[in-house]
């Protein structure tokens, strides 16, 4: 069954009014996010390059926002940075395995995308193992969030049906036919509030990103 067939995609699928993103921006500054808009989704990769220090430590989440952006490609390859998932990935799982757990618990950098954002001001990311929420909440120096403005929701209930019925849908297909195996939504991780000053960079974009 198509989303067009459920419903969803008019519901969870449609970029929010330009009134909408701005008042979700000035709810997430102040909740302690710092809010940047971005037009389209060049201009927030240009928001991100700017953001990050040529040599920082980066580690991408497994996003679409990011694929689709070009993001995961500028820090994976184009040599300004330290890309964190391509180490892991050379390092041995067996015999490495609690320096790659340290890694990835605490970045310098996290890049990554939400599956919701309540327009209070809330983020919501659902996770199937959990491993990238840790650094999120406490572990990375720094986060920046890009966010599609069609993730735009009124509230966490909202967000979290959003999550089932709309993103877990698309992101079990991908990983079925990218990975082989099905996805699930084991962890949902809601931040109402930072207190750590300027730790948290959301990016609200005027299109449709991701999922």
């Amino acid at each position: 069954m198509s989303e067009s067939e459920t419903g969803t995609d008019s519901e969870f699928g449609v970029v929010a009014s330009d009134d909408t993103i701005d008042k979700t921006a000035a709810a997430l500054e102040s909740h302690g996010i710092r809010a940047l808009v971005a037009g389209s989704g060049p201009e927030a990769r240009d928001l991100v390059t700017q953001l990050l220090p040529a040599g920082a430590e980066v580690f991408n989440n497994t996003s679409r926002t990011l694929e689709t952006t070009g993001l995961a490609e500028d820090i994976e390859r184009s040599g300004r940075y330290q890309p964190l998932r391509l180490r892991l990935y050379q390092m041995d799982r067996e015999m490495q395995q609690r320096e790659m757990r340290l890694l990835a618990a605490s970045p310098d950098y996290v890049i990554g995308s939400v599956h919701a954002v309540t327009e209070g001001g809330s983020l919501l990311i659902a996770s199937a193992s959990g491993s990238q929420l840790g650094p999120l909440v406490s572990g990375a120096g720094h986060v920046i969030l890009v966010i599609g403005g069609q993730k735009i929701v009124p509230d966490t209930e909202t967000g979290i049906r959003r999550i089932h019925q709309y993103a877990f849908p698309l992101e079990d297909a991908r990983a079925r036919q990218v990975y082989g195996v099905p996805s699930a939504v084991n962890n949902i991780l809601i931040i109402n509030q930072v207190v750590a000053p300027d730790r948290f960079t959301a990016i609200l974009v005027k299109e449709r990103l991701g999922f």
